[in-house]
C-alpha cells in the first residue's frame, strides 16, 4: 500500500437540504463539515443532490405530453438555485474543506456551464484538504422521473482519486445497480466506495453490503432525513405534496466494511453524523480469497470497455459541395 496511511476516520452526514435554497444549504454544509472535522474525520461525505435539494414528491407540473406554467415556475427556482462548476459556491465549499482539513464529497445539482446552461446534472464534487476541486462525477442515468429534470453524464466523469487514505470514488443511487459501472470502479482500484443516495428502502442495504463484498472495499452510503414541513410552502406546485407522508425520506445512511459487515448500521428517523474508523489493511486481508479484478477475474473470458471520452452535447457537421 506504499505510503498510504493504514487508518482514517470518516464521516457520513445524514441531513436535509434547506430545500430550494443554495446559499442556506451551502452554509449548512459548511457548518456540518466543520462539525465532522471536530470529531476527527478526514473524509466527509454528503448525500445525493444535497445542494439545493432532491425534490422528492414534486412533478414540476409534468404529465405525458404537457408541462404546466406552475411547474415551469418551480423548475426555474430549482435551476436558479443549482450549482455552476466552478462558481462562488464551489469556492465556499473548497474553503470549508481547507479550513476543516478534510476531503469533502458533496452531492449537488450542477448547472451546465459548458454549453447552453439550460441542463442540470445530479453530480458529486470532490474537494481536497487544500480546498482544490479535485474532480466531479455526473450521474450516468437518472432514474425514472428524475430524467425529466436531470441530464445524463458520460464516461469522462468517472474519477477514482488517490488520497493518503486510499482511492475514493462515487456512484450515485441506482447507478450502483449498473454492474458495468461498478466494474469500472473496481478496475480503477476503488477502496473507499461512496454511494450518495435518495433510497431509504430496507432493500437498499442489501445493495451496499453486496458492493462491499463484491468490490472488497469500504462502502459509505449517505442519504438525507427530510420531513414535509421542510419544504417551502410558496412552491407553485406545493399542493402536489398533500398526499405525501410527513417523513419524506427516513435516512438509512450506513458504513460497511470490505467483508459486508456494518461498521455503522443504518440510521433512520433523524439527522446525524455517522463516524467510523477505517482500517485499510482489512481490504488486503479480505482480498485473500476474492479479488474481483485480480486473482478472481477472468480477463481471458470477460473484458470491459469504458468510453471515458467527453461527449459533446451538439455535434456540428459541415457539408461540403
Amino acid at each position: 500500500m506504499g505510503n498510504q496511511q493504514h487508518a482514517v476516520r470518516v464521516a457520513v452526514v445524514q441531513a436535509a437540504s434547506v430545500i430550494m435554497d443554495r446559499e442556506a444549504t451551502t452554509q449548512k454544509a459548511v457548518s456540518l463539515t466543520l462539525q465532522a472535522a471536530e470529531k476527527g474525520a478526514k473524509l466527509v461525505v454528503f448525500p445525493e443532490a444535497f445542494i439545493p435539494a432532491y425534490p422528492r414528491g414534486l412533478t414540476f407540473g409534468t404529465t405525458v405530453g404537457s408541462r404546466s406554467p406552475e411547474g415551469r415556475q418551480d423548475w426555474l427556482r430549482y435551476w436558479e438555485n443549482s450549482v455552476p462548476v466552478p462558481s462562488e459556491t464551489t469556492e465556499v465549499l473548497g474553503e470549508a474543506a481547507r479550513k476543516a482539513g478534510v476531503y469533502l464529497v458533496m452531492g449537488v445539482i450542477e448547472r451546465d456551464s459548458e454549453s447552453s446552461g439550460g441542463t442540470l446534472y445530479c453530480s458529486v464534487l470532490f474537494f481536497g484538504p487544500d480546498g482544490t476541486l479535485l474532480g466531479k462525477h455526473r450521474k450516468l442515468k437518472p432514474t425514472a422521473s428524475e430524467r425529466i429534470i436531470w441530464g445524463e453524464g458520460d464516461g469522462s466523469t468517472l474519477p477514482v482519486l488517490d488520497t493518503p487514505y486510499g482511492k475514493i470514488g462515487a456512484l450515485i443511487c441506482w447507478e450502483n445497480y449498473m454492474p458495468l459501472a461498478r466494474a469500472a470502479m473496481y478496475a480503477k482500484g476503488v477502496q473507499i466506495y461512496i454511494a450518495p443516495t435518495a433510497d431509504a428502502r430496507d432493500v437498499w442495504q442489501s445493495t451496499l453490503r453486496h458492493i462491499a463484498l463484491e468490490g472488497r472495499c469500504f462502502v459509505l452510503s449517505c442519504n438525507q432525513y427530510v420531513t414535509k414541513d421542510m419544504y417551502p410552502t410558496d412552491l407553485a406546485c406545493y399542493h402536489e405534496l398533500e398526499s405525501s407522508p410527513y417523513e419524506m425520506c427516513r435516512g438509512g445512511s450506513a458504513i460497511v466494511g470490505p467483508l459486508g459487515e456494518y461498521l455503522v448500521e443504518p440510521v433512520y428517523g433523524r439527522e446525524d453524523i455517522l463516524i467510523a474508523d477505517l482500517d485499510l489493511r482489512l481490504i488486503a486481508s479480505s482480498q485473500f480469497d476474492f479479488d474481483v479484478v485480480g486473482h478472481y477475474a477472468r480477463p481471458d473470458v470477460f473484458q470491459l470497455l469504458v468510453n471515458e471520452e467527453k461527449q459533446e452535447s451538439v455535434t456540428w457537421v459541415r457539408h461540403s459541395r
